[in-house]
């Protein structure tokens, strides 16, 4: 019944892939103990005359194994291939004849590698791809390096997979590498931990979803619709518009948005500031944080806050900006519709914690009796913000952490600082001008057309979209200045010979004349011109 029940292994098929079919043949051969025949072969015979009836019995066992084991490799190998193949004698005769024509020279093996490296560094995870599909694309090309001759080692793939994971995997990526010893650490653990907080975004995704549907559908039933009708409910209000301010209703029935009571709009709320959500120094009692903030001498001036609901970088106090443009115009929308205005936008410095930080791009706004930070912004220009464990950390692309802030007992992120010293030379970010310059001379003094050429047409990895500074390059005016022409003729002649003689000297000349000079004078005779 055992014999009966036993299923045999399926003979793997060859399909163009010959490591990948060598290594299932050769584990389905060994599992015979058919694998010698293909290594050695059947032994070179003589004369059946020389043979005793043991060697003639052992031989003709070889030679049936050998054609169990032509029999598989027919079954594996297509027709077209089979008729390629011209030593059919044995079944290692087949095996060598396969392994020359598909597995490759060793340079055709160097370049397939060459060609898998430069695949294996430009591969980046794309944006809506789960972290198993990233993970199985990564995988599948290390694996084929292996098979080309590469040693790939378990760090160098779980650093190309953290430094190639989408940007809002980044706040992971800098846990996972603060928290764990890269070099310990197998690709199993990478992809469960990777896959443990894509679920959690999943999860947080769907949760926001489900609460603007039931949001929305709150607001369906309290105002009857989601025209511009203001509220109304159905059996008072019908209709499209603004047609519900030529008909009588009781605003008695009107529930409050904002407050939940009966008799006003929101926007008529009487418990609604009309001021911007900004975080305020009063010592109430839920900032009570904040008098404990002003007892260590701390003014409102030197408080920085991190806002990740402010869409730029803001402060009132024009003491801070190390440079400002004042003819900067523009506005800023509060969520009560009202705007304060903008009246200019320069750079900052700060001192924190010794270090002193440069910021640009800020908004000088004499309104504003708060400064703040904004986190858009900050991660705008490259910097990391992770928030963990009522810690937010600010890491720079290049130097690591730079900024480490506690988090206060009413949840706020608050930044002490002070102005340096007007000598000091440190900066956060680079302005926009220098950067420009920078570029500038990088390409040979290019023009900003030229450049902006290069980035539209994306010559250049890396190259930012520039603007013309407002200072000029000065190597470009020297080397561009007019220069007046030598004149031809000289302002005096000599009126007889030897009265006025020219002489230049050149060298040392490589190579050397055949007599060994390397020097050249000559003399040359104003009147007659003889040399």
């Amino acid at each position: 019944m055992a014999e009966g029940n036993f299923v045999q292994p399926a003979i793997p098929r060859f399909d163009g892939h010959y490591d990948h079919w060598a290594m299932l043949m050769e584990n389905l051969l060994r599992s015979k103990d058919y694998w010698s025949l293909i290594e050695s072969g059947i032994p070179a015979s003589t004369t059946e005359a020389e043979h005793t009836e043991v060697q003639q019995k052992h031989m003709e066992e070889m030679r049936l194994k050998d054609l169990k084991v032509k029999n598989y490799l027919f079954q594996s190998i297509d027709r077209t291939i089979m008729e390629t193949i011209l030593d059919r004698d044995s079944a290692k005769g087949i095996w060598d004849s396969m392994r020359q024509k598909y597995q490759g020279s060793t340079k055709v093996k160097r370049a397939q590698l060459q060609a898998l490296r430069r695949e294996f560094e430009l591969l980046g995870m794309k944006d809506g791809e789960s972290v198993d599909e990233y993970f199985g694309r990564t995988l599948t090309i290390a694996n084929k390096m292996k098979t080309h001759g590469e040693r790939m080692e378990q760090i160098v793939i779980i650093e190309k997979i953290l430094r190639s994971m989408t940007t809002k995997f980044d706040y992971v990526v800098c846990s996972i590498e603060e928290s764990n010893n890269l070099a310990e650490m197998t690709i199993d653990e990478l992809q469960s931990s990777l896959l443990v907080h894509e679920q959690r975004m999943k999860g947080h995704k769907e949760e926001e979803q489900v609460l603007k549907v039931m949001s929305e559908a709150r607001e369906d039933v309290r105002f009857g619709g989601r025209g511009r009708n203001c509220g109304g409910f159905r059996g008072n209000f019908r209709g499209r518009g603004r047609s519900w301010g030529r008909q009588s209703f009781n605003k008695a029935i009107i529930d409050c948005f904002r407050c939940h009571k009966l008799g006003h709009f929101s926007y008529e709320c009487p418990g609604y500031e009309k001021t911007a959500n900004y975080a305020e120094l009063d010592c109430e009692e839920e900032m009570l944080l904040m008098s404990h903030v002003e007892l260590h001498n701390s003014t409102r001036e030197e408080v920085w806050f991190l806002d990740s609901g402010c869409s730029n970088h803001m402060s009132g106090n024009k003491l801070w900006f190390t440079e400002l443009d004042e003819k900067f115009r523009h506005s800023v929308k509060l969520d009560n519709n009202s705007r304060i205005a903008v009246m200019g936008r320069g750079c900052v410095k700060l001192k924190v914690a010794g270090a002193i930080q440069r910021i640009d791009k800020v908004y000088y706004i004499p309104e504003l009796r708060n400064n703040l930070l904004s986190i858009g912004q900050l991660q705008e220009k490259g910097s990391t913000i992770l928030i963990k464990n009522n810690t937010c950390k600010l890491f720079h692309p290049t130097r690591g952490l730079i900024m480490e802030i506690a988090m206060t007992v009413n949840r706020m992120f608050i930044m002490l600082a002070t102005i340096p010293p007007k000598e000091s030379v440190a900066f956060f970010q680079t302005s926009e001008e220098s950067e420009a310059q920078l570029w500038h001379s990088r390409f040979a003094h290019l023009s900003f057309k030229g450049l902006r050429m290069l980035y539209y047409n994306k010559m250049v990895n890396g190259l930012p979209l520039l603007k013309a500074p407002t200072k000029v390059c000065a190597d470009c005016l020297i080397g561009k200045q007019h220069r007046d022409n030598i004149s031809k003729k000289s302002h005096w002649r000599a009126a007889h010979k030897l009265q006025l003689i020219h002489s230049d000297i050149c060298g040392p000349v490589n190579p050397e004349s055949k007599s060994g000079k390397r020097y050249l004078i000559t003399f040359i005779d104003d009147f007659s011109r003889k040399c």
